[in-house]
């Protein structure tokens, strides 16, 4: 469920894609707008986000990392 349609702020309902598909997407589960998730949701690896951002953790990204 998009957030902005009250779906929960969480790994499991966020993905990532390129500017072409989210506006194709739109406000719209990926059923509505007829587009597949190429890859299943998974947990997002905080060992690999401090290794390429060593030093630099934003703090809105915190919440994700459970720091």
């Amino acid at each position: 469920m998009p957030k902005s349609r009250g779906g929960e702020d969480s790994w499991e309902n966020l993905t990532t894609a390129c500017i072409k598909c989210n506006n194709k997407k739109g406000n719209r589960t990926p059923e509505e707008s007829r587009m597949k998730l190429t890859n299943p949701p998974k947990r997002p690896s905080h060992i690999t986000f401090i290794k390429n951002f060593a030093g630099r953790i934003d703090d809105e990204w915190k919440p994700y990392l459970y720091m």
